[in-house]
């Protein structure tokens, strides 16, 4: 009989979620790596419940759930994320018998969906063994081994290791045909919007980015395999794309100009978004004029901070004057502060809320949106590095007390009375 295996992408459970472009990529790059051996891949996405607004983001479904013993001081309101609990079980009865389950996680601090949905497994599916893969047991191993329930834990990107891994169970894999895209799978749904991902990694080492902790390497995917992809969801009925990329960027003229020049050969009408904030030194004339081309509508350039020794110390990937000129050279092509904002980050260790001031004044005297993002400590980078010693936090700090609601408001500093002040000022300039 063919291996059964089931994929699925758990819940999210935290104070507040909204689906801006968000799609399971990295559980549907497991399916295409297992599409090419004799297995039959079932999916369930925990998070497919939410009702598409503006370019095909929306609000997802919730319901309030208890809250953890750690955030049981958090005056906010808890809650899961997704489907109910009475349609995840009808998914789990339909997908039926199933020799091995493997799911994925985003965020650290959302394990407890992760806890919720291996213990529904084990209730429902016995003994069948599990595998957890994703960024929180990559970056918190030890903590997933203890506390998830998972029968493995997955470290790193998707490689030969995964044949391995199902090989500890005893499952030998049959290697059939090439590999499918995700979206040729038949678990593929077709969604308003889906991700593209051009490249992996990050050739900066930012000491707040975990990106070189999850990728070994910088690489680029050819520029004819991205449009072929875009193509595909295209006949699918896709119109809006959001890169995940970490490094959009880099190397433009080499990389996104080539992959830009092709998609608008192409004539095809479509919307792109940038998610993920983009480095902002590589705007030149050209690549302003390609981005608008072929129909940016969101995009985010990544400050951070306005600190000149800051910019320097955290990776030196920015400086203001790259800001000034990246709006300078998008602004010249029509783009205005409706698709054009850039993330500044509070909360960051050492950071004064007068800092986090003047970063809001200058992206106001660039007539741009402000998306301000709350600091969030990542395990293993500079920033945690320097927490740990300077005894803010311990190393073995539970995952759920770096979400940046929780974290903020426990170690910024901030006033509460002057950070929500600021956040008030941010919302009524940006709908200015």
């Amino acid at each position: 009989m063919r291996l059964r295996i089931l994929l699925v992408n758990p819940w999210i459970c935290d104070f507040a979620a909204y689906n801006l472009w968000a799609r399971p990529l990295g559980l549907l790059k497991v399916a295409e790596f297992l599409s090419s051996f004799d297995a039959e891949l079932m999916l369930i996405d925990c998070t497919d419940s939410f009702k598409a607004r503006q370019y095909g983001t929306g609000r997802f479904r919730s319901e309030p759930i208890e809250k953890p013993d750690l955030l049981k001081g958090i005056p906010r309101l808890y809650k899961r994320y997704g489907i109910s609990d009475e349609e995840f079980q009808e998914q789990v009865w339909a997908a039926q018998p199933v020799d091995i389950v493997l799911i994925t996680s985003v965020m650290s601090y959302w394990y407890p969906g992760v806890q919720s949905v291996i213990e529904r497994l084990r209730a429902m599916l016995g003994d069948v063994p599990v595998i957890l893969g994703g960024i929180y047991p990559t970056l918190y191993p030890e903590h997933a081994a203890r506390h998830s329930g998972a029968d493995f834990i997955f470290k790193g990107p998707i490689n030969a290791g995964l044949t391995f891994a199902l090989s500890t169970f005893g499952f030998k894999l049959k290697r059939k045909r090439a590999p499918l895209h995700y979206y040729e799978l038949d678990l593929y749904r077709s969604y308003p919007f889906a991700p593209l991902l051009t490249s992996t990694g990050c050739p900066f080492h930012c000491s707040y980015c975990a990106s070189h902790l999850l990728y070994d390497h910088y690489s680029r995917r050819p520029p004819t395999e991205v449009l072929h992809e875009v193509r595909a969801l295209y006949a699918l009925g896709v119109r809006d794309y959001a890169f995940y990329d970490d490094a959009l960027l880099i190397d433009a003229a080499c990389h996104i100009k080539p992959v830009l020049r092709l998609i608008i050969g192409e004539g095809l009408n479509v919307r792109f978004h940038t998610p993920n904030g983009l480095h902002a030194r590589y705007v030149d004339e050209e690549l302003a004029w390609l981005l608008r081309k072929s129909n940016f509508i969101t995009l985010r350039l990544s400050l951070e901070t306005v600190n000149s020794e800051r910019q320097k110390s955290t990776g030196g990937k920015v400086a203001s004057v790259d800001i000034k000129h990246a709006v300078m050279q998008l602004k010249k092509q029509g783009f205005t502060k409706k698709e054009l904002g850039a993330y500044l980050m509070y909360g960051l260790p050492g950071q004064y809320l007068e800092e986090v001031r003047e970063g809001v004044a200058f992206l106001k005297s660039l007539g741009i949106r402000i998306n301000l993002t709350e600091f969030s400590p990542l395990r293993g980078t500079g920033c945690w590095d320097d927490l740990v010693e300077q005894g803010i936090i311990d190393d073995d700090l539970d995952p759920l007390l770096t979400n940046n609601t929780v974290f903020s408001a426990l170690h910024a500093g901030y006033d509460p009375g002057a950070i929500a002040a600021l956040k008030l000022d941010v919302q009524r300039y940006n709908a200015s």
